[in-house]
């Protein structure tokens, strides 16, 4: 897929709290719900075998999390495998963030989403660029974090990947709050994505919310 007109106006919606998919990065997937078992069988019946991750949102007056984020992204089923017991592993590869413009009542088990894909052409489009990015500053940063929380990870794999794919996988991976992930997924762009991980990580260091890298 690479135009927006391939792209439906309605999508399953996998609301799973603290769950980043960006555009072109693969976000691993354990599925085991039922109801999320038969939103897997349907999508693999579509051509697009598009699943729209989204963040829960507390709506005032309902239960805590019926609500959805109203910025959401789309991912590809690309690889999928079942266990003996029936449940799959899976990976979704990010196309493109879109919008929620409402919920589909209908009867399956599962939540499904009209949106709208406009205002995220960019999503489709090639890796992009930070062109102020101080690498050498923010890896210094990220070690600092990084030993704070006595987590390692393979430091020359982050020294020789490219922008987009150093930030939006740290975006994806490091454990910030569900509200903190929304920001990350709703940055307009890579150069504002990138800024507001480096917030975290200081607010982090300060003392504040953080988790660690998920291994």
């Amino acid at each position: 897929m690479t135009r927006f007109a391939d792209l439906p106006g309605t999508i399953p919606a996998f609301p799973l709290p603290g769950a980043l998919l960006l555009p072109r990065a693969r976000l691993p997937l354990h599925i085991f719900e039922p109801r999320y078992l038969a939103m897997l069988e349907d999508c693999m019946k579509t051509p697009t075998r598009l699943i729209g991750m989204v963040q829960p949102n507390k709506v005032p007056g309902r239960d805590e999390g019926t609500g959805l984020h109203t910025i959401g992204c789309a991912g590809r089923l690309t690889q999928f495998s079942e266990t003996e017991d029936g449940r799959y592993l899976i990976t979704l590869k990010g196309i493109s963030r879109f919008r929620v413009a409402g919920e589909v009542t209908g009867f399956t088990p599962y939540r499904r989403c009209e949106v709208t894909w406009d205002g995220f052409e960019q999503d489709l489009g090639s890796a992009e660029k930070d062109p102020d990015f101080d690498r050498e500053g923010f890896l210094n940063l990220l070690s600092k974090f990084f030993s704070a929380k006595e987590l390692s990870t393979d430091w020359e794999s982050l020294k020789e990947a490219d922008d987009e794919l150093l930030i939006n996988s740290l975006s994806m991976l490091l454990d910030f709050a569900p509200e903190d992930k929304q920001a990350l997924l709703e940055a307009p762009s890579l150069s504002t994505r990138r800024e507001t991980l480096v917030t975290l990580i200081e607010y982090a260091l300060r003392g504040g919310e953080s988790g660690e890298v998920m291994q």
